[in-house]
């Protein structure tokens, strides 16, 4: 009998402590998530295509480009990003001032939808929650996914053989500054590194394409967004500022 006794004592117990510590994480939780300040807002700018086709300037934006993006600050000098952007980019040999593109008069345009997920750096103290005027250089990279139209070029004419998924690492620069108690505008360039080198139709993976390829074949390409983000910010006073 006094073992019976024991087991459920010690099965009350454990139930006991079980909702204690659910409480506990839920609270520390919820703390969490309510020390923290949030960003949203819009990205507007342009594009540009660095590669084997045109101008081989690497910041030259030549199409619109626009986006959202949601940042959750950790701190006063780091945050989580995550965008959504797209933009058309194009290139034309003519733009090139190398002679045997300008002779050779290749010409596309590209669909670019991308997802991106990164980490951004401040150099300065980012406090939101101040009072006075805060201004930052940053830097951000971490991971895109991207979708495009696979290409290639038949006798001068730019074709689109199926769309495609691919992965490219951004390198981003900029600078940002609070310009009222709500409100963040920055100014930046983003870089990006692709896993591809047929964003300008240079080289398809079709072997039945194959004869159709050109330029160096051993470099990927990359594109650019340049332009402004302006960020609503909201949410709780975060541990890390003075009470």
């Amino acid at each position: 009998m006094i073992r019976i006794d024991n087991y459920y004592i010690c099965k009350r117990f454990s139930m006991k402590m079980k909702k204690i510590l659910s409480t506990i994480v839920g609270l520390f939780l919820g703390v969490s998530l309510q020390a923290q300040i949030h960003e949203i807002g819009i990205f507007l700018g342009g594009s540009n295509y660095i590669g084997d086709v045109g101008s081989t300037t690497y910041i030259a934006p030549n199409e619109p480009a626009f986006g959202i993006l949601y940042k959750w600050n950790k701190s006063p000098r780091h945050s989580w990003r995550v965008s959504y952007s797209q933009s058309t980019i194009s290139a034309d040999d003519l733009d090139s001032k190398e002679a045997s593109r300008s002779l050779r008069g290749y010409h596309f345009e590209n669909s670019i939808k991308e997802l991106s997920l990164g980490l951004e750096f401040n150099f300065f103290d980012f406090d939101l929650h101040t009072l006075d005027n805060k201004t930052t250089p940053y830097v951000a990279s971490g991971i895109n996914l991207f979708r495009y139209d696979n290409l290639y070029i038949q006798s001068g004419e730019t074709k689109t053989n199926k769309r495609q998924n691919s992965i490219a690492i951004p390198i981003i620069i900029g600078i940002k500054s609070k310009i009222s108690r709500s409100l963040i505008l920055g100014a930046e360039v983003g870089a990006r590194y692709t896993f591809t080198d047929n964003l300008d139709g240079s080289n398809p993976k079709e072997e039945s394409l194959s004869a159709l390829r050109f330029g160096n074949l051993n470099n990927n390409d990359w594109y650019v967004f340049s332009g402004f983000t302006l960020t609503y910010t909201f949410g709780e006073k975060p541990c890390y500022c003075p009470q």
